[in-house]
């Protein structure tokens, strides 16, 4: 994995999505690309079980002691287990999008500044998918989304 699609899985930013499931100002309702390209490694303090983590055992492998990964993903370049519908195509979803990974849920299609994320427009652009234009309240936000006058916006698929 590039250090470009490390740093990608590790952004942290609000972002305008959650629970729109509208797929005019939802580009995620009809992409899947992430979902089908980055390895999804994290903590296994993350797993369901005794320890409070809520992704589902049964869908994960294990890396090391303490990482595991989300099955279908382990080398890069492969679909995870929990994604539903075809790439590109209107209705993909994830099967577990409330017990996700935090690699999912912290991937952002946009970065802070409102611009797209160039990972996420990389991947949709080699699916033949069209690029996301910058997020719609960014043009009216100079200081991005942490502006103390905007509301947090909820977070990405």
């Amino acid at each position: 994995m590039s250090l470009l699609e490390t740093a990608a899985l590790t952004l942290v930013s609000p972002a305008l999505l959650a629970g729109d499931n509208n797929p005019a100002t939802n580009p995620c309702l009809d992409c899947g690309a992430c979902c089908s390209h980055f390895r999804v490694s994290f903590y296994i303090g993350e797993l369901a079980g005794e320890n409070g983590g809520q992704v589902p055992l049964d869908l994960v492998t294990q890396m090391s002691p303490l990482r595991a990964c989300m099955k279908g993903t382990e080398m890069g370049g492969g679909r995870c287990v929990s994604l539903r519908g075809e790439l590109g195509q209107p209705g993909i979803h994830c099967a577990i999008y409330e017990n996700r990974p935090t690699p999912c849920r912290e991937f952002d299609i946009w970065m802070p500044d409102g611009s797209p994320n160039p990972d996420c427009q990389r991947l949709r652009l080699a699916l033949g998918l069209p690029a996301v234009p910058p997020r719609p309240d960014a043009e009216n936000d100079p200081q991005g989304p942490s502006h103390p006058n905007q509301p947090d916006q909820p977070a990405a698929a």
